[in-house]
């Protein structure tokens, strides 16, 4: 029995529905993000990964725009968090540490939120104001 659970845990594994997938643009630099448009999802966020592939990221919907706040509990790699306004524009980034539950802010209304790896706005020199484009029109947010 012992021997056939990797095969079994490999099989639920494949089995496991991911988020859908989506290409925006960050001020012309292309990203590829995970969708999370459930309050499921959300919740869930990039809690427990162990890494995340250089210009990928997680993009966080909601129905309405309003002051966010995000926390890092149980996600283990640092991130840095870009709030946008409902037209894409870049309100606030933040560098978040793995594992605190200290909450970091948008400060202003914000319908989304992208978590990249640490750095990477500084390093592609994104800043507030700058613009996110092609955001998902076609997704049903919960």
């Amino acid at each position: 029995m012992l021997r056939l659970l990797p095969v079994v845990l490999l099989l639920a594994a494949c089995g496991k529905k991911g988020l859908p997938v989506h290409t925006i643009s960050v001020d012309g630099n292309p990203v590829k993000v995970e969708l999370a448009a459930t309050s499921k999802d959300r919740e869930i966020g990039l809690m427990h990964r162990e890494s995340m592939p250089a210009d990928e990221g997680m993009l966080f919907i909601y129905n309405d725009e309003r002051p966010r706040s995000f926390w890092m509990k149980n996600t283990l790699i640092p991130l840095d968090i870009a709030y946008l306004s409902k037209d894409g524009t870049i309100v606030k980034i933040a560098q978040m540490e793995p594992l605190s539950v200290e909450r970091t802010q948008s400060l202003y209304p914000a319908k989304y939120a992208l978590e990249m790896n640490v750095g990477w706005f500084e390093k592609h020199d994104v800043q507030n104001g700058d613009k996110v484009t092609d955001l998902p029109t076609d997704i049903t947010v919960e």
